[in-house]
């Protein structure tokens, strides 16, 4: 039995994958009957029924899937889109980044990647004077900058990411493994939907510790998959395998 409060929220989801997302939530059931029921009297983030929030990209559309850890341990920061933190806006201000972005260590980074990717930063010039002058440049009207975190998350779907994390709740009380080790028949499920649905196949995009077992599963190995470090990682600025992999989608920059 799946929890009334749990199905849902697959409401939010895109129609195209509502019933596979229940199909996950079925498999979820049958490998642990006492999870959900216990999720649904628990608290846990994302709130206001965000579980399912990366799956508003339509299943026809998604050209990568992109698998973080889980959601932000803060309320107002889990999305229920990986890396999109709820308290980030603004990206940038006069000393560089913004304050909520440097708090944000993960987006930091993966901005600051970014930016090495465009060549608008040199990979031994990455600190606090060089990003001033690259914010100085990018808060100009008309500089073909984005300016706010969910028009970051807007060119990312635009390109065709699925954002998804390998565990989709945050409990202070469940160790983050343990609650992705649960969610594992459920990516399972998303992954073989994946596979028959979507051509070509997606690019699986893996950060963090937690994100590498999915690299094991037998449904993921059909996809072509890049594995990283975690952005929390100051070297992960410098992943030249990243670098590549994202400098041609100007993912800081105005798209149409």
């Amino acid at each position: 039995m799946i929890p009334s409060l749990i199905a849902q929220a697959t409401e939010l989801a895109a129609p195209s994958w509502r019933e596979v997302l229940l199909r996950g939530l079925q498999a979820m059931s049958e490998a642990d009957p006492a999870y959900l029921p216990a999720l649904a009297k628990d608290d846990f983030l994302p709130t206001k029924g965000r579980i399912f929030a990366a799956f508003e990209q339509p299943l026809e559309k998604v050209r990568y899937v992109l698998v973080g850890e889980g959601p932000y341990p803060r309320e107002q920061s889990a999305t229920g889109v990986c890396f999109m933190d709820g308290a980030v806006d603004a990206l940038w201000s006069e000393q560089g980044l913004s304050k909520p972005v440097n708090r944000a260590t993960s987006l930091r980074n993966f901005m600051k990647m970014l930016l090495v990717a465009d060549g608008m930063l040199q990979p031994d010039a990455t600190g606090m004077e060089a990003m001033q002058a690259v914010a100085e440049q990018a808060r100009i009207s008309g500089s073909g900058y984005i300016q706010t975190l969910p028009e970051l998350q807007q060119n990312l779907t635009g390109q065709g990411f699925l954002l998804l994390n390998a565990a989709l709740v945050f409990r202070a009380h469940v160790p983050p493994v343990k609650e992705a080790k649960a969610w594992q028949p459920f990516l399972r499920t998303v992954l073989d939907a994946l596979a028959l649905q979507a051509q070509p196949l997606p690019d699986l995009v893996l950060w963090g510790k937690i994100a590498f077992w999915i690299e094991a599963l037998p449904e993921a190995q059909r996809f072509p998959k890049l594995v990283a470090e975690h952005p929390y990682n100051l070297s992960f600025i410098l992943n030249k395998q990243m670098q590549t992999f994202f400098g041609s989608m100007h993912l800081l920059k105005k798209q149409a």
